[in-house]
């Protein structure tokens, strides 16, 4: 089936993908007999309780009808958290019997168990009533719960994205609540790009489901038909509705997140491989999960972790969730305690004592707990000689964070003692790193790969940023063999450690210098504000890793005595005793220490800096931070760990950013052997050679989209009018057809995106005059598809800030491009057109303009009178699809646009001035004017309407009146006196659209202007 397909053709595509599988039915909204203003099929989830329960009294069964369709919560978030803990969890129920016997059960909205016992209703064009009347395209109600929305778009229409879809969805929230109290997934989709979420996550968080079977990924099939396939399947929709969905608190606000496809499907087969492996059945190897850092793999184990928790073939098990260093680990377990409604309670063990208390007794749960925690103790008679056994249970798994070598001293050390304590245990690792150790048995310790999500599967998904890596001052290059030979002259004969803490010191006290330190604090000022200066990329936050404690204070202090340095704070371990007392400011305690973190966190607190040397490499997310300047050695695992820092996506962060004033390049390459050695694909950070490539291409595949014998390669030495001639060739090209300038300003973005990247490359100049005709180029486009809003700068796209660095250039102005001195309805007329044809050059800028500027004052004039401008609209909607499907030239489709569009509009300011109507009495004059039938008399008309006015600017001076039923049932009354014995037909049809027109232009009624 085509990729590209009409709204229409699109919801028809889901419905016959949805009805190919068991149970799922179909039918129109429209046939379906109910109360509009219940989004609920209420006689259809009776029916579900009695068919499931029919054990249960009647009586009983209307009770809990009503508790499961009843939500409390003083807004739509708490109310839809309500009702989903039902819906997953269930409700517990006592009554009695006529003897008096006392009864309980626990009843559930849908049946797990069974899903045959459900029914799975398709239904389209679903009206309804809330504060407006709405329509959603495709509803998939369970047991007569709409738990899946579809909102699809025209991928035909400019303007119909899948934004313009999850825009709308955001209307709805607040149109129809009634609906999204009882929503488990959201679906937009224009028929190519399809994304799901959570109706309440920005777009940012939306995603698209790429696999139907979780092995084998699909980047270039049509979207929509996998997620239904991949995710829709009764089955799979019944499980992501019970175990994959969860509400979070963050400051105080209520978060509902969902997994994405690789967490799903990582899940699934971790299940599958856990059922088979745990003891007595197997041998208690469960595998290893490995999902890129920053991919989720947090919520990934705090899901699996409340699903294993209900398995009832566990037997309420044991979950002990273990990390090498708990202060590194924090983010971890606050991911766990914020996924409370699938985890449960989740306990610290913070000394040895309380871990064995934990792991002693015979009930569930999950604890966590550092792996040193399993150490020997002494005793009366002297230390332990082996670890005691803690408990024989075979339903205890413990999850391994990171696959470090502190989980294969199996003969020895922390590793064996946790076997020795827990001798029927199951072990599952995830890791978002290859294991980072030479003689590191995997297989040996945890089993097989289950599932992997790599770097570039994560990228392309948008699941993480691309991370870009940028040489700069590496004047300690330490992969130098000269210096490894000297320092072994230096060393010979000594422990191996102790060799490495005096090479440590060595270098550390050489990246300490102090010309050094002032020279890479300068640079990092300089490239911090430059990267974060608005216009240039996202404002957003920075971290940079030092040697030492003592290189990063020396770091601080060379930073703050710099003019324009923003807040700036070390983060790292103190100990007063020793320490020097100059560093006191840097002390802080663990509530200081939180307390900087959640500032950190914050993108608009002006903390923008920090200063670590191991705290926050592991553990810590910070979607704001875009850049990550690294002074200190770094290989393996932790590198990875670091440098993936910057991975996280955020609003619209375009990649994250390594600075390197050490050398870690070689580090970094080995890294990414070592990652892609063991099965996955793509590169922990493309270099700055890397990206000047890309945008090389780039600029190729821009150069390609220009005119036929277009050269601007002398562009810097035009004048004025010979750049105003070139751009207008280039402008006019590019907006004949909506499919080239959509693809132009993709990849001028794109170019746009990598020149803060690169603009230090030593060839830079090479792609600096391309960069800045396409930039130049890429404004004028933008400003002819959006010329009255000016188009918001966003943060992504280089501005001022590279016309700096590289050359500057004035804008042209498009209007004057196309001949246009103002910018109003008036200008097109008949001269107007007349012009247009003696020129016979650049109608294509003057037509997407005009289009333009008709769609703007039809969109200011639409809440004045929602009848006409519907009709204006499609009429300027048909023209120019016409006009592109080759029905008729650009002069034909302007003349149209004259006489079927413009001419009505200025015919209209002509009339409501002879007719002597106020530009208010205009629109309901034009709603009685429209009903011949009812009504033909002007003055009668004139009369009415000024009446009609009178009593809805009456209403419309209580606060928030079209909310109010009782005040709209006022207005309709009022209004229906003034109509009554003075039309003779369709009162009810003019009632209707005179509350619509009064709801749509008096919302924001001002009360002191009445």
């Amino acid at each position: 089936m085509s990729q590209y397909l009409a709204e229409e053709a699109i919801e028809q595509a889901a419905i016959a993908w949805l009805r190919e599988q068991e149970p799922y039915t179909y039918q129109h909204g429209s046939e379906i007999k109910r109360d509009l203003s219940k989004a609920v099929l209420e006689d259809v989830f009776e029916d579900f309780l009695q068919r499931r329960y029919p054990q249960v009294p009647q009586k009983v069964l209307a009770e809990l009808k009503q508790e499961f369709l009843y939500n409390s919560g003083a807004d739509l978030h708490q109310r839809n958290h309500a009702f989903h803990l039902k819906l997953s969890k269930g409700i517990s129920k006592s009554w009695k019997d006529d003897t008096g016997r006392q009864h309980f059960g626990h009843f559930y909205p849908i049946d797990y168990e069974d899903v045959h016992q459900n029914e799975f209703l398709v239904v389209n064009q679903f009206t309804i009533i809330g504060k407006s009347k709405r329509i959603p395209d495709l509803i998939i109600f369970v047991n007569g719960l709409p738990l899946v929305l579809f909102e699809f778009k025209n991928l035909f229409n400019q303007d119909a994205t899948v934004e313009a879809a999850y825009n709308q969805v955001q209307h709805y929230t607040y149109q129809i609540p009634q609906l999204f109290e009882y929503n488990a997934l959201t679906v937009v989709s224009d028929g190519q790009t399809t994304l799901h979420g959570m109706y309440s996550s920005g777009l940012e968080w939306f995603a698209a489901w790429k696999s139907i079977d979780g092995r084998e990924v699909v980047n270039n099939g049509f979207a929509l038909e996998t997620l239904i396939k991949g995710l829709l399947v009764p089955e799979r929709l019944l499980a992501y509705v019970r175990h994959y969905i969860f509400h979070e608190l963050d400051k105080g606000q209520l978060v509902k997140k969902g997994a994405k496809y690789h967490q799903f499907f990582g899940i699934q087969y971790a299940l599958q491989e856990t059922l088979k492996s745990v003891r007595p059945y197997g041998d208690g190897r469960i595998g290893v999960v490995w999902h890129t850092t920053r991919s989720g793999k947090s919520i990934t184990m705090a899901i699996y972790t409340g699903i294993l928790r209900q398995l009832p073939e566990l037997k309420n098990p044991t979950i002990v969730v273990q990390v090498d260093r708990f202060d590194l680990n924090r983010q971890l377990f606050d991911d766990f305690v914020a996924a409370k409604d699938l985890v449960g309670d989740v306990q610290i063990a913070n000394t040895t004592d309380e871990l064995r208390a934990l792991l002693s007794g015979d009930g569930g749960g999950v604890v966590f707990s550092t792996v040193q925690k399993f150490n020997l103790k002494d005793n009366a008679s002297g230390r332990e000689l082996e670890h005691p056994v803690l408990s024989t249970r075979d339903n205890i798994i413990v999850i391994a964070d990171e696959c470090h070598r502190t989980q294969y001293g199996l003969v020895q050390g922390f590793a064996n003692n946790l076997r020795r304590a827990l001798p029927q245990a199951s072990f599952i690792g995830f890791t978002g790193t290859p294991v980072d150790s030479k003689d590191a048995d995997t297989v040996a310790v945890f089993g097989d790969i289950i599932h992997t999500y790599d770097i570039r599967q994560a990228t392309e998904d948008k699941a993480v940023v691309p991370i870009y890596y940028e040489p700069r001052l590496a004047k300690l290059h330490l992969g130098n063999a000269q210096l490894e030979e000297e320092a072994e002259e230096i060393t010979g004969g000594l422990e191996e450690s102790d060799k490495n803490k005096i090479l440590w010191t060595a270098m550390e006290d050489a990246a300490g210098a102090k010309e050094r330190v002032e020279a890479i604090a300068r640079d990092i000022l300089q490239h911090y504000i430059s990267r974060a200066e608005k216009g240039a990329s996202i404002e957003g936050k920075a971290m940079i890793v030092c040697m030492s404690r003592r290189n990063c204070v020396k770091l601080y202090d060379a930073l703050t005595a710099l003019e324009g340095c923003p807040e700036v704070a070390i983060i790292m371990t103190t100990n007063i005793a020793k320490d020097p007392y100059t560093w006191h400011p840097h002390v802080r305690g663990k509530e200081q220490m939180e307390a900087v973190k959640a500032r950190f966190k914050d993108p608009n607190d002006p903390l923008k800096l920090v200063i670590v040397r191991d705290m926050w490499l592991t553990g810590f997310d910070n979607p704001a931070m875009h850049t990550l300047y690294v002074d200190k050695v770094m290989s393996g695992h932790n590198l990875i760990q670091a440098v993936n820092r910057v991975a996280t996506v955020f609003r619209d962060k375009p990649n994250g950013l390594i600075v390197d004033y050490i050398g870690i390049g070689d580090k970094l390459r080995e890294a990414t052997k070592k990652y892609t050695s063991a099965g996955g694909e793509g590169k922990v950070a493309f270099d700055m050679e890397e990206a000047f490539e890309l945008a090389r291409e780039t600029v190729n595949l821009l150069r390609a989209m220009l005119p036929g014998g277009c050269s601007y390669s002398n562009w810097p030495a035009m004048n004025a009018e010979e750049r105003r001639e070139l751009a207008l060739t280039v402008l006019n090209h590019m907006v004949a057809d909506d499919d080239r300038s959509n693809r132009f300003l993709l990849n001028e973005k794109k170019l746009s995106s990598l020149v803060p990247i690169v603009k230090s490359h030593a060839t830079i100049q090479e792609i600096a005059n391309d960069y800045i005709f396409f930039q130049n180029i890429g404004v004028i486009v933008r400003k002819a598809k959006n010329p009255v809003s000016n188009i918001r700068k966003k943060e992504d796209q280089v501005k001022n800030l590279i016309h700096r660095s590289i050359g500057s250039d004035n804008v042209i102005d498009v209007f004057e491009m196309a001949g246009i001195e103002r910018f109003d309805i008036s200008i097109i007329t008949d001269a107007f057109l007349a012009t247009a044809k003696e020129k016979k050059s650049g109608n294509e800028l003057k037509l997407e303009l005009i289009r333009q500027l008709l769609n703007n004052e039809i969109k200011l004039r639409s809440s004045k009178n929602l009848v006409k401008y519907k009709k204006l609209k499609e009429s300027l909607e048909k023209i120019i699809q016409d006009y592109h499907n080759n029905f008729f030239d650009n002069l034909v489709a302007l003349e149209k646009l004259r006489q079927e569009v413009a001419k009505p509009l200025q015919e209209e300011d002509q009339r409501r001035n002879q007719l002597g109507l106020t530009d208010e009495e205009e629109a309901f004059y034009e709603i009685l004017a429209n009903h011949p039938n009812a009504l033909q008399d002007f003055d009668l008309i004139k009369d009415l309407v000024q009446k009609i006015l009178a009593e809805v600017k009456r209403s419309a001076q209580q606060p928030d009146w079209y909310k109010k039923e009782d005040t709209k049932a006022q207005l309709m009354l009022a209004v229906k006196k003034v109509l009554r014995f003075k039309v003779k037909a369709e009162l009810q049809e003019i009632l209707e659209e005179v509350m619509e027109q009064a709801e749509a232009r008096y919302k924001q009624y001002n009360v002191h202007a009445a």
